[in-house]
């Protein structure tokens, strides 16, 4: 009898998987989308399987969103493979190949078809109510306060009934005035990504996306200006305490959103806890919303335990509203609505929300700080992040499980909770997988305790929320969050221009700074250096410090105090001991560069010993007894004249090149041990303040000034290297770090740490420069070990003498390192007045300025009278001290970057032509080469600054690309020999 044969076809899946069978169809298409467009096309020829997987748009929307270089605005051609096609230019029998889809059966994955469902349904038949959203018609402002500002979500009618906009903001309208305008799209990638409107209409017409682009645009007010005239700020709504920084300081608060039917926003908390409103002009949008710390189903919430920074995992809003919203039990369903055309809906701060577009859509929203909700946003900036964790995730970011077992590990003290003890095994507060089956009883019961512990303990009242703040994490000296919506030195001047203007809210300032700056510890060292040297104590309007730089600075009624606490306390000893043996070598050297920094007043050690305040003076040429408690100095470093100088901290930045600065701070992070310096303070203001307003040949000035200053600071003897050589220095430990280099000189011992230093950021540039990501360049980041040379000696132009064996031909001086546009000093010409008003007064004109002193009376003219902050000096090349000036002061300006170098005067490469140099190859003989390779190895973001000046340099082909269009004025420069 024979064998019966199956009915249908076979399963083509373990055959054509083979071993890869055993993994998931889901799991499969996550690896394909690490593969490059050419790989996954190869790919799909491997079988008929993994054909039909390599075929997906998704997938192949993912390839080219991430993986394909786009050069210009996107354009869709119809599908994503023939969009990623077009872009890496294949063959033409390829191009005729992806147009033949072939069929295959015996083949069905129920991944594949919900992803393929999600793609093609349309909304117009779901069946939405009006939700659970109270409409209100535009309320007066103070009932708006009492019942929903800080409180719950409201939807507002008749705010913009006047607005322009209701009429002209349709994709017709737009279309015809701003079809050739590139706006922003938004996706799930950093990147960015630009298409012309009339390409984006074409899009929208001919996309079946799951999870559509759409317009997300936080410059449209910019590249369209027209578009801010058609619409206003409600009035509920004026008050924003971002409105007293400048544009180009401001963060992202704007957006023009454009999407079609199936697109949205996926789970996510606003920035930084701010509020925001959001009016809708055209098609229909579903909201849904979830209290502060009630994380959705489906979403995951990371917190990096080492800056803070969170970041969600979220399914996209269409699959959220498909496969979740639908099995959540009545308890767990979110506040929810339909926002009709011309109505807006307000979202307080903290609260998680999801949008779909019902249709297409058009939108304008504004993120905004007011009083109501000034103390989170201050909040989330602090260093840490188990209270940003706390004010997301609620108590589930918390390991205990309830509130009752975090109490246990709490422990109250004079200073309010310290949270030090608190357990930290999880840094990950997962919620539900999106994909994960939400029809299981234990998925279902998971979700209903998460509900239940939500509302056991947690409160959004920022009493409670603070409690989670790490006391010890200093605001100056531990890691800034990626995530906050702005970088430390524009949330300093934020808070201290609001405390400057705004003089009737000093009360809720202060509290916002001493979340965020931890400003009464600050105050506390301010009280007591003040004392000690018999200076008044600090007034009302000296109690904040001003916004600009790394460490703690105070401008007192004539001088400033500036605590050091950058980078620990060890890193402080090396830059005050560093900046004192300068001052005291520009003295004996009787250098003209001394009528051009801050009269040093006084400097010491502020510490805590025994809960109470001690200060130790000291002048740098010793080591006091609370220095050599801290074990800072290894035995055989410590030298006479000034043991924590220059060549002291030259070793400490060697052994510390390449460890992150959280692991650096670790061991230093709770002593209590603060260096201070007092300088004269001047009068006028610092260029950051005026750079807008100086006439053209004021700033033609400055670069004539930076470049004879420069000279001077560059023609500075160095001080002889005294301490021990390196074979010495790499047999002791730091930490448990110091490991010895394999390493053989053959140039000056002087030069010997700057190379070895240079080494060892090399050794880490690619994964530094691929943290930093956006707007560097993948592709360049992926060629930078091929652009910087092996030998980081030749870029000092080394030749063998016959007689003293080793030179270089660069020079070796003291570098600055920080000239930017906070450490320059201006003063108004003679016919302006200073010091017309009261001291108050002048604080008020002057708006913040760092070391300075305001005037009543604006000049006509300003002049460059001091350089500042000296704590950064570093020896070595002396190109270092371009990098700042031409990038930060002069914003890349070759023209400003040639009148310094014509005053500069000096040879940035002393000619031998008498000798033969070692390396004789092109590159090396261009100094623009040698400036950007400084770049890449920067400690700091250099290159994130560069690709913001030219931002055409984002499509470059080559590092040589980039290095000519920003450096070439340097190859002209007299100075370098031919």
């Amino acid at each position: 009898m024979s064998e019966v044969q199956p009915i249908g076809p076979t399963d083509r899946r373990p055959g054509a998987l083979g071993d890869l069978r055993v993994l998931t169809d889901e799991l499969i298409c996550a690896i394909l989308e690490y593969l490059s467009p050419r790989d996954v096309a190869r790919l799909a020829c491997v079988s008929s399987v993994m054909y039909i997987l390599c075929n997906e748009e998704p997938l192949w929307m993912t390839l080219c969103l991430q993986k394909v270089k786009l050069k210009g605005p996107l354009q869709y051609k119809g599908s994503w493979k023939k969009t990623a096609l077009h872009f890496e230019h294949p063959p033409s029998e390829s191009k005729e190949l992806c147009r033949k889809p072939l069929q295959f059966d015996g083949f069905s994955s129920w991944f594949l078809h919900r992803r393929l469902y999600r793609c093609y349904t349309t909304l117009d038949t779901f069946s939405f109510d009006n939700g659970n959203v109270e409409r209100k018609k535009d309320p007066p402002l103070q009932g708006f306060h009492r019942e929903y500002d800080g409180k719950k979500p409201v939807l507002l009618t008749e705010l913009a009934d006047a607005w322009p906009a209701r009429h002209t903001w349709t994709v017709e309208h737009l279309l015809l005035n701003y079809g050739d305008t590139e706006f922003k799209i938004s996706q799930r990638i950093s990147s960015k990504i630009l298409m012309k409107f009339k390409d984006y209409v074409s899009y929208m017409k001919l996309q079946h996306d799951e999870d559509p682009l759409y317009i997300f645009d936080d410059k449209f007010g910019e590249i369209a200006p027209g578009l801010l005239k058609d619409y206003s700020v409600p009035h509920l709504f004026q008050e924003d305490f971002f409105d007293i920084l400048d544009r180009d300081q401001r963060p992202p608060f704007r957006w023009l959103i454009i999407g079609p039917e199936r697109s949205g926003a996926s789970w996510h908390v606003d920035p930084a806890l701010t509020s925001a409103w959001n009016t809708l002009l055209c098609g229909r949008k579903r909201w849904a919303l979830y209290p502060p710390g009630k994380v959705p189903a489906g979403v995951t919430v990371h917190v990096n335990d080492e800056d803070g920074d969170v970041n969600i995992e979220s399914p996209s809003s269409l699959q959220w509203w498909l496969d979740f919203y639908p099995l959540l039990p009545d308890e767990d369903k979110p506040i929810e609505c339909t926002q009709m055309p011309g109505e807006t809906i307000f979202v307080p701060s903290g609260w998680w929300h999801c949008v779909l577009n019902l249709e297409t859509t058009i939108a304008v929203t504004q993120n905004f700080v007011n009083s109501r909700n000034f103390e989170f946003v201050c909040l989330d900036m602090a260093p840490g992040y188990l209270h940003k964790g706390v004010c997301r995730a609620g108590l589930l970011a918390l390991d205990g499980g309830s509130f009752d077992d975090v109490k246990e590990n709490i422990s109250y003290d004079e200073d309010g909770l310290s949270y030090s003890d608190l357990t930290r095994k999880e840094k990950r507060v997962k919620i539900l997988k999106p994909g994960e089956d939400l029809k299981s009883g234990s998925a279902m019961d998971t979700v209903s305790k998460y509900y239940n512990l939500w509302k056991e303990g947690f409160s959004y009242d920022i009493n409670f929320l603070s409690m989670f703040l790490d006391k010890e994490r200093d605001h100056y000296n531990f890691p800034w969050s990626s995530g906050n919506c702005m970088g430390q030195r524009e949330m300093r001047e934020w808070l201290y221009k609001l405390w400057v203007g705004k003089p009737g809210m000093r009360e809720l300032i202060w509290k916002g700074a001493s979340l965020a700056l931890n400003a009464g510890r600050w105050l506390e060292c301010l009280v007591q250096i003040s004392a000690f040297h018999n200076l008044p104590s600090p007034t009302e309007f000296e109690r904040l410090p001003v916004g600009t730089g790394s460490n703690p600075v105070y401008l007192m009624s004539d001088c400033v105090i500036k605590i050091f606490v950058e980078d620990g306390p060890e890193a402080s000893f090396y830059g005050l001991g560093t900046e004192l043996e300068f001052y005291s070598l520009l003295r004996k050297a009787n250098s003209p560069l001394q009528n051009h920094i801050p009269q040093v007043l006084a400097s010491g050690i502020l510490y805590c010993e025994n809960g109470s305040y001690k200060i130790v003076p000291w002048d740098g040429s010793s080591v006091p007894d609370v220095i050599a408690k801290c074990n800072f100095l290894p035995e055989k470093c410590k030298v006479d004249g000034f043991p924590l100088g220059i060549w002291s901290k030259k070793h400490f930045e060697y052994r510390k090149a390449g460890i992150s600065m959280y692991e650096s701070n670790n061991s230093a992070r709770f002593t209590r041990v603060w260096p201070y310096i007092i300088t004269k303070r001047c009068k006028g203001k610092i260029f950051a303040q005026l750079r807008e307003r100086l006439l053209w040949d004021d700033v033609l000035s400055l670069a004539s000034f930076l470049g004879e200053q420069l000279r001077n600071l560059h023609l500075l003897p160095h001080p002889p290297c005294s301490i021990p050589t390196f074979s010495d220095i790499e047999q002791q430990s730091e930490n448990g770090f110091m490991k010895a280099v394999p390493y053989k000189s053959s140039i000056p011992t002087e030069w010997d740490t700057f190379i070895r230093t240079l080494m060892r950021m090399k050794k880490d540039v690619l994964s530094r420069l691929s943290k930093w990501g956006d707007p560097i360049p993948s592709t360049l980041i992926e060629k930078v070990d091929e652009y910087i040379p092996n030998d980081l000696a030749k870029l000092l132009y080394v030749f063998e003498d016959e007689n003293e064996g080793s030179k270089v031909c660069k020079p070796f001086c003291w570098v600055h390192s920080d000239i930017m546009d906070d450490n320059i000093h201006m003063e108004p010409y003679a016919n302006s007045s200073c010091f017309s008003g009261s001291i108050e007064d002048d604080h008020m004109q002057n708006d913040g300025s760092l070391n300075g002193c305001g005037n009543t009376i604006e000049g006509k003219s300003w002049h460059p009278s001091h350089i500042l902050d000296f704590s950064d000096l570093s020896l070595g090349d002396p190109i270092y001290d371009l990098i700042p000036i031409y990038l930060d002061v002069f914003r890349g300006d070759p023209h400003l970057l040639k009148r310094f170098l014509e005053s500069y005067k000096l040879p940035l490469v002393r000619t031998s032509s008498q000798h033969n140099l070692m390396d004789n190859s092109d590159k090396f003989n261009r100094l623009s080469y040698h400036a950007m390779c400084y770049c890449i190895l920067h400690k700091e973001n250099i290159l994130g600054a560069i690709f913001d000046i030219w931002e055409e340099l984002k499509t470059a082909e080559s590092w040589e690309e980039v290095e000519l269009a920003v450096w070439s004025e340097l190859n002209n420069y007299k100075g370098f020999p031919l």
